[in-house]
């Protein structure tokens, strides 16, 4: 949940300051998501009205926490991306809420701590399988604490049904807009790529060029990733209404390897040139092209209408002439299945000292809650359980934004309750809280975890409990917080090193693969292996960057992996000028004295740790 990248190529890269109050603070966008601020609001509203009016407050308010829950993984994804994600949200948290339900209605305090202890173990052991599991593991324990903590009146069953109703509401209005844009987050996600592919060209030749050409790769990543189902063989099934979409796509892929070649040439481009990716989304894509602001002034190529000029010179210029003929000529029927590389998650060990980790984690709050807070001590465990997620990015800035974002809520609504009186206020300021959940799930965590402590106080006092917890609550985080990172930090503080290290080397093998079968290797398979090492390269930066921002080790510094990363960046795009220049041309590629070195010499080792040097033969 970070800003969208400067996409100026004449913008210089500055260099990151760690300054701990912007990294708490965050950076706003430009462009906020007002229409899942609009489904937050209604989502957590909605419930309370209804209950309000018919009387059914406790339940409304069980509701209203699903549909909380929902809003707080309700993202921007394809909309059977988002299904499968609220739904499996929803199936656990009411699982959980019914176990943790049937324990404290036996009255017995073994039975809920228990319960708490098999909730945690459960969630720890699926939460590293992948990014659904992890959160269908959180709201499995989610629905534990609360329901081992509040006691619910009436029936067994309408607690969990309620819950399910809430989310199922976050759901449907999620996934409406379906109904009318379908492929509305596929179709932006690919003309992403031709703008980004479009600023690479015009930075060519310019100390700006890398940065730009890393911003296409990241664009292409994101495709990919967003138009995966649809380039398997389940998604040949739909391809009449997809065809235009995967077709454009498999163009992008190959408007990066000329994009790639042309930037590591290194040679400034006519406007002829660089107006490529306009001219082809345009046509690949007509009437879905979105004009940035800056070029406006350029009127947007429309179908039929004659492509750039072609431009003789170089294999990268070639290879975009020659793929404006491609596309200006008869579609090839040529379907390649590009997949995404396999998801290498943690080892067994790794998952059951996450999992045993949990546990006794959430055990300690559950045992401090008792002693403090008995009845009603479930804020201990609950921060656990939002906490503790290493897979969800740093953890220390986890747990600092979490006392943050609690301590701004506290306050917050403190002041608003106290001036706003009455029930229907108070519903109000659920959907204003709510809809700041939403823009903070998408933006910062500190935000989101603003909106969602205030939303929790007012919920709170619906269902009755009047008692005042400002203090407690902040206590009660800030312990909650402490815990998990001794814990962790005691027990496995080098599990963000060994990740990070571990995608690395993975990624720079995926450069190997690409470097030692492309000059034999066919288009579709060259592409794969290209995509394959820039997006595992990609995933290995992140990481890196996720471990950089934890607590180093005493005596064991995290090695310089961003290097190793780089160069084997460098290596691919080595890699794929010589198999452009090598399909266009057989003679030698040659790259202007401003790029940087010849890739003729030979250079191409890594000055990193010797577990990834990456050399030439």
């Amino acid at each position: 949940m970070t800003p969208a990248a400067d996409s100026r190529p004449d913008r210089p890269r500055r260099p990151s300051r760690p300054w701990w109050p912007r990294s708490v603070l965050g950076r706003l966008p430009g462009s906020l998501p007002w229409a899942a601020a609009a489904r937050g609001a209604v989502a957590l509203a909605l419930p309370l009205l209804a209950g309000l009016a018919t009387g059914w407050v406790v339940l409304s308010v069980i509701a209203a926490i699903g549909a909380l829950w929902g809003v707080s993984q309700d993202g921007s994804d394809p909309y059977r991306v988002r299904v499968r994600r609220l739904g499996w949200t929803g199936v656990s948290s009411a699982l959980g809420l019914l176990a943790g339900e049937v324990a404290l209605r036996s009255g017995e305090p073994a039975a809920v701590a228990g319960c708490l202890v098999t909730g945690a173990l459960v969630a720890g052991g699926v939460s590293l399988h992948g990014r659904i599991a992890s959160v269908s593991g959180m709201h499995l324990l989610l629905g534990v604490t609360i329901g081992s903590g509040i006691p619910v009146p009436g029936p067994w069953w309408q607690p969990p049904l309620a819950l399910l109703a809430g989310v199922a509401l976050v759901l449907v209005l999620s996934a409406a807009p379906w109904l009318w844009r379908r492929h509305h987050v596929e179709r932006a996600a690919v003309l992403a790529v031709y703008r980004s592919a479009g600023d690479a060209l015009a930075a060519t030749g310019t100390d700006a060029a890398e940065e730009a050409r890393l911003r296409m790769t990241l664009a292409l990543n994101h495709a990919h990733e967003v138009m995966a189902p649809h380039l398997g063989p389940r998604g040949r099934r739909q391809r009449a209404k997809t065809g235009d979409l995967v077709r454009a796509f498999h163009y992008a892929v190959r408007l990066g390897e000329a994009v790639t070649a042309v930037v590591w040439e290194g040679r400034a481009l006519p406007p002829a040139l660089t107006r490529v990716p306009r001219h082809l989304a345009g046509r690949l894509l007509p009437g879905h092209l979105a004009v940035p602001e800056d070029r406006a002034a350029r009127p947007a190529p429309v179908a039929g209408s004659p492509g750039p000029a072609p431009v003789a010179g170089s294999p990268g210029r070639r290879a975009l002439a020659e793929l404006v003929t491609a596309v200006d000529g008869e579609p090839d029927g040529a379907d390649p299945e590009l997949r995404l590389p396999a998801h290498d998650g943690p080892g067994r060990a790794a998952r059951v000292r996450y999992a045993l980790l949990l546990a006794g984690c959430v055990l300690a709050a559950h045992v401090l809650a008792e002693v403090l807070h008995h009845p009603r001590g479930y804020w201990l465990p609950m921060t656990v359980a939002f906490v503790y997620k290493p897979d969800f990015g740093p953890l220390f800035p986890r747990a600092l934004h979490r006392c943050v974002g609690t301590i701004v809520g506290v306050a917050a609504i403190g002041a608003v309750s106290a001036a706003a009186p009455g029930t229907y206020a108070v519903v109000g300021v659920v959907a204003v809280f709510g809809a700041l959940m939403a823009i903070g799930v998408r933006h910062h965590y500190a935000l989101a975890t603003l909106g969602l402590t205030a939303v929790v106080f007012v919920l709170l006092d619906l269902l009755g409990d009047h008692r005042p917890l400002y203090g407690t609550r902040v206590v009660d985080t800030a312990v909650a917080s402490a815990l998990v990172l001794v814990a962790h930090f005691a027990v496995w503080p080098d599990s963000s090193a060994h990740r990070a290290e571990a995608q690395t080397e993975a990624a720079v093998a995926a450069a190997r693969r690409y470097r030692d079968a492309a000059p034999e290797a066919g288009t579709v398979q060259r592409q794969a292996l290209r995509r394959a090492a820039y997006h595992q390269l990609a995933e290995a930066r992140r990481t890196v960057a996720h471990a950089r921002r934890e607590p180093a080790r005493r005596g064991r510094p995290l090695p310089g992996l961003e290097s190793a990363i780089t160069a084997a960046e460098q290596l691919c795009d080595q890699v794929t000028g010589h198999a452009v220049a090598g399909a266009a041309n057989p003679g030698p590629i040659e790259r202007s004295q401003s790029g940087g070195a010849d890739p003729k010499s030979g250079a191409g080792v890594i000055h990193a740790p010797a577990a990834w040097v990456v050399s030439d033969p």
